[in-house]
C-alpha cells in the first residue's frame, strides 16, 4: 500500500470542549484511511508562549515544542483551528507561531537579499476559524485581515501552499447549531481533498544552534 499523507492538526483554542474541537473530529473523521495523523492542542503544551528577545538571541524549545517541531517536518498537511478573537487567533496559538515558525527551520532570509528561503514547502495547509462575526461581513467591513496574515504572511511566507481559509460563522445567536450540518460537510469535502492538493517537494529541515546563529547574523528583528 502506498503511504500515505501525513496531517498534521493543531487545535488552537485554549480551553477543551469546544466547537472548534468537535469540527476537528469531523475532519479527522473524513481523512482518508491510510492517513497518518497527528494532532496537539496548545492548551496541553507546557511552553513559554512569548518570544523573549525576538531573533535577538536563541531560545531554546521546550521538549513539547521539539516534538511539535518533528511533526511539522514529518507533516505534508497542516490543519489549524481557531476562534476568531479581537480579529486574530488566541494568544496561546500565536505564541506558538512566534516560538516554532524561526528563521532556519521555517524560513531563512538571504545576506545581502530582500528575499528569502521558504523552508516549509511542500506542505498544504486547511486553516479552520469560527467567528462571532459573519463572513461577509469580515471581508467587506475588516477586509479580512486575519484570513491575509495566515494566507500570506505566516504560512505563504514560509512556504505552505495551497492555504484554504474555511471561514465559519456566525456562531452566536444560535448559528452554530443552525449551521453545524453545512459546515461539517464542507470540512469532510476539504479533508477527502486534502491528499490530492499539488505540493512540491519538501526541503530539508534543520535547526540547530549553529543554524540559528547564522540566521539571527543576517537579520534581527
Amino acid at each position: 500500500m502506498a503511504a500515505g499523507l501525513s496531517v498534521l492538526v493543531i487545535d488552537g483554542h485554549p480551553d477543551g470542549g469546544r466547537l472548534i474541537g468537535t469540527l476537528l473530529d469531523r475532519y479527522v473523521a473524513a481523512l482518508p484511511g491510510n492517513a497518518e495523523v497527528g494532532r496537539i492542542a496548545v492548551r496541553d503544551l507546557a511552553f513559554d508562549p512569548v518570544l523573549r528577545r525576538g531573533y535577538g538571541a536563541e531560545q531554546p524549545w521546550e521538549p513539547d515544542l521539539v516534538r511539535v517541531a518533528g511533526m511539522l517536518d514529518r507533516a505534508d498537511h497542516i490543519v489549524f483551528g481557531f476562534p476568531l478573537w479581537w480579529g486574530a487567533e488566541p494568544a496561546l496559538l500565536k505564541g506558538l507561531v512566534d516560538r516554532i515558525l524561526l528563521p532556519s527551520f521555517a524560513f531563512k532570509y538571504r545576506r545581502s537579499s530582500p528575499w528569502w528561503d521558504r523552508l516549509l514547502a511542500g506542505r498544504s495547509s486547511d486553516v479552520i476559524v469560527t467567528m462571532d462575526t459573519p463572513p461577509w461581513y469580515l471581508r467587506l467591513v475588516y477586509g479580512d485581515a486575519v484570513m491575509v496574515r495566515w494566507r500570506r504572511q505566516i504560512l505563504g511566507f514560509c512556504g505552505v501552499a495551497p492555504v484554504r481559509v474555511h471561514r465559519l460563522g456566525m456562531v452566536r445567536r444560535g448559528g452554530a447549531k443552525a449551521h453545524l450540518v453545512r459546515w461539517t460537510r464542507q470540512l469532510e469535502t476539504a479533508a477527502r481533498s486534502a491528499a490530492s492538493l499539488r505540493r512540491p517537494a519538501k526541503l530539508p529541515l534543520r535547526m540547530n544552534s549553529q543554524a540559528y546563529a547564522e540566521a539571527v547574523d543576517i537579520r534581527q528583528s
